[in-house]
């Protein structure tokens, strides 16, 4: 059994280890470039250029998308959206399955359940490795965001933990320790590159450049390629079409290396092909559902319900600013250290049900923070000019500079003080998919979709209230647009073709030998972080695969 696996992400990536481990052969096909660790973006002219958009000849790994009402941002580079993800690794909820309270409200049953998954949620953890972060008194780990949100959250009332982490704090069986070079994992790495523990450097966001994330390039990818499967970089699935024989003919171009920073006419690249007895489609959920509906007229028998459900998993940008202590004086926030995340505030309301998680931002952020307000830059300069010439006037010259460049500096209370929030769980999944020109639309109700926002919001308010700080929605929220680093759904399970267009082990109903295994195929939110459930059904899929 020969296996054409289509990108590389949370459920491609779990798809070819499976299937190579069990000896069949099996070929991923990524889009984008590998990004090793030291190779992530830094610079302004390098952060320049990592954006996706080959015709133009970019290169990098953030891919986004505008719709109407909603902006998302996904990924495109070997080990997909983990490359850029938050690491957080939650299972869904069980009661949010089956919640029948839920049915009639644009929500539907999910055809699987919590059992289903729970030995595959077990399969992915011992891979993946989540860990919450190390607590201890006045230690490295002890973050400030993570005590704010902590405290803010017993104050108000509201469940807090701490997230599991897909994130190296240490070597197995030793204390942890930042910076520490991690011990290889038995089946190598692909890159051929040493990786440290993480420096809680709060670049996650932006690529580990230590390989302290568990990110699925280090493992899955590395996994499967140490098992046999061949794994091709700058290959981009143009075509997929089902023969006669029940085989399947796969189309792609190649992004070659010399054509970045080039414009290139991409439609008039080369085509290669490739014949598979079975094509598992994990290019995420935008790209799974393009493809599909792209070669809709090759595929034969495919449900009418593809480019259905369509949800951003109820994602929702807020910002904790200027806390403060009772005194009034600055309360350290200090998101720019540590993990992007570190923990999360649970929140069940009926129907409604959200997540509040603490965010963090890379220390480089911090200085365009305070350089971002120019006038009292402006007054520090000039008091301390000031200072400087009134010293000498009085014949009281100090040589020692160390008090006036920390003056010049500030006190930070800007950035030290705040931090972004960052919600998420269960928007209504009635957005609808569709091709125009060959570009995809997708036309999404936020109306809908209110209530959950609403409800996300008012806990970012009272987090914000009990912190002494003050809140701020993302500005896009101002003109009613969401941005999700979550979208979802697009190829939906369903008992039945009529309900969806794969079935609940994630093979297309009328097309047999196709698979779709990433968060294209969830029939409806996740509520928490939806990569560890997209790797889990992915692993569930692949099983069944196995024992056809």
């Amino acid at each position: 059994m020969t296996t054409v696996v289509v990108g590389s992400g949370f459920g491609a990536a779990v798809a070819a280890y499976r299937l190579a481990e069990a000896g069949e052969a099996v070929c991923v096909l990524e889009r984008g470039k590998a990004f090793p660790p030291g190779s992530f973006p830094r610079t302004p002219h390098d952060m320049s250029r990592a954006m996706w958009d080959p015709s133009e000849g970019l290169h990098g790994m953030y891919d986004t998308w505008a719709f109407k009402h909603l902006d998302a941002l996904v990924a495109s580079g070997l080990g997909g959206g983990s490359l850029i993800y938050a690491n957080v690794l939650l299972r869904k909820d069980p009661e949010w399955f089956t919640d029948p309270a839920m049915v009639g409200t644009g929500y539907r049953r999910w055809p699987i359940t919590y059992a289903d998954l729970e030995p595959h949620y077990d399969n992915v953890e011992s891979m993946l490795m989540p860990a919450a972060l190390p607590r201890s008194e006045g230690g490295p780990y002890a973050l400030d965001k993570t005590r704010v949100l902590q405290t803010a959250a017993m104050q108000a009332g509201l469940e807090w933990q701490p997230v599991p982490l897909g994130v190296r704090f240490s070597n197995i069986d030793k204390p942890p320790v930042p910076g520490e070079e991690l011990t290889p994992a038995p089946y190598g790495n692909i890159h051929n590159r040493p990786r440290s523990t993480c420096r809680l450097c709060g670049e996650c966001n932006i690529g580990c450049n230590d390989g302290a994330k568990n990110t699925l390039d280090h493992t899955y990818l590395s996994a499967a390629a140490h098992a046999g499967a061949v794994i091709r970089t700058r290959s981009e699935v143009r075509g997929i079409a089902r023969r006669t024989d029940g085989r399947f003919d796969v189309t792609y171009v190649e992004h070659a290396p010399a054509n970045e920073g080039q414009l290139t006419r991409t439609a008039d690249l080369p085509q290669r092909a490739m014949t598979a007895d079975r094509v598992v489609l994990g290019a995420g959920s935008l790209g799974s559902t393009y493809l599909l509906m792209k070669n809709r007229a090759a595929l034969p028998g495919l449900s009418s319900a593809l480019g259905s459900r369509m949800c951003g998993n109820g994602d929702f940008l807020g910002f904790l600013l200027n806390a403060k202590e009772a005194d009034g004086s600055p309360r350290l926030v200090r998101g720019e250290r540590g993990p992007v995340i570190t923990s999360t505030v649970r929140v069940e309301d009926g129907n409604i049900g959200a997540y509040i998680q603490d965010a963090g931002f890379p220390a480089f952020m911090a200085w365009m923070i305070e350089s971002g307000r120019p006038t009292s830059a402006a007054r520090r300069v000039l008091a301390v000019v000031w200072r400087r010439m009134t010293s000498l006037l009085r014949r009281e010259w100090n040589p020692q500079l160390g008090a006036d460049l920390q003056h010049l500096i500030g006190s930070a209370a800007n950035s030290s003080t705040s931090m972004p929030l960052l919600g998420m769980g269960r928007d209504t999944p009635d957005g609808t998919y569709g091709l125009r020109k060959d570009r995809l639309t997708c036309d999404w109700k936020l109306d809908r979709s209110t209530a959950h926002f609403a409800r996300a919001e008012s806990t970012m308010r009272v987090i914000a209230d009990t912190a002494n700080a003050d809140y701020a929605a993302n500005p896009s929220w101002l003109f009613r647009r969401v941005v999700t680093v979550h979208p979802l759904w697009g190829c939906p399970i369903g008992a039945t073709a009529a309900e969806g267009v794969v079935d609940p082990t994630g093979q297309a109903h009328g097309v047999p030998g196709l698979w779709v295994v990433d968060g294209a195929a969830l029939p409806g939110p996740v509520g928490p972080n939806p990569s560890l459930t997209i790797a889990a059904f992915a692993d569930r899929a692949a099983e069944r695969m196995l024992h056809q």
